[in-house]
């Protein structure tokens, strides 16, 4: 009898033995990085690399004869831009900017330039990033050429326009000359023609850097942009995809 009442009493000890060991060491919790496990990796950025060439329509028109450092400039993307077989930029992207700097031609020297550096781009679903672009190409403007690494559009020369403008006026006035006055009134007429035609030219400016809207021109990325690609395509063009 005393024997069972002891083997009572020793399991009774071990069970509480063992509960109190229990709730001591609790089970350990499961850790966060398990609980995450569950979730979808967030996606990589999207990187445009520097030095990539993005082709641009421009939405209003831009001339050196009313254009002032600061004003806004508005363009849309002509076409997709790809990036590892990823659309990085849709078309239809609004891309702003602003001119830098407008110079008119002078009457005597100087050519017309203008400098526009662009600045954010917007996505179709409302997404905006900032960038730094600066004009490369002007494949749509005619008669202006790249002046420098910055973007700088140029004016070409008129100085040809000029001389003709003087060579018309020397020509003319041989005809009245001859008319008016013999083989002498010509020569002298053809001397006060040129310099009639001459002056005129000289007190006119050089031609404007002109450029309509709709002119085709090109953007160069200036560094990296990291682009979200979660935020590229809105939720209505999702939605339309997965209906399709």
């Amino acid at each position: 009898m005393g024997v069972r009442i002891a083997s009572l009493l020793l399991a009774m000890c071990s069970s509480l033995a063992l509960a109190q060991s229990s709730d001591a060491n609790p089970p350990a919790p499961r850790s966060l990085k398990a609980q995450s496990s569950d979730t979808p990796p967030t996606a990589a950025p999207l990187i445009i690399p520097a030095g990539s060439r993005i082709p641009l329509s421009l939405k209003q028109g831009i001339s050196t004869k009313t254009a002032r450092t600061g004003d806004p400039v508005y363009a849309e993307t002509a076409f997709p831009f790809v990036v590892n077989e990823r659309v990085v930029i849709p078309a239809g992207t609004y891309i702003q900017g602003k001119v830098e700097r407008a110079k008119r031609a002078g009457h005597v020297k100087g050519r017309a330039e203008v400098l526009i550096h662009f600045t954010s781009m917007i996505y179709p679903s409302g997404y905006t990033v900032m960038l730094g672009g600066s004009i490369e190409n002007t494949p749509g403007a005619e008669k202006t050429t790249m002046r420098d690494s910055e973007g700088t559009i140029r004016q070409d020369s008129d100085k040809g326009k000029k001389v003709k403008s003087a060579a018309e006026g020397a020509s003319t006035g041989a005809v009245i000359g001859a008319v008016t006055g013999g083989g002498r009134g010509a020569g002298i007429g053809a001397g006060l023609g040129g310099a009639a035609g001459l002056a005129v030219a000289m007190l006119s400016r050089g031609a404007d850097v002109r450029l309509e809207p709709g002119t085709s021109i090109e953007m160069e990325i200036e560094r990296e942009v990291s682009v979200d690609a979660s935020r590229i395509t809105s939720r209505r063009e999702v939605v339309v995809r997965t209906v399709d």
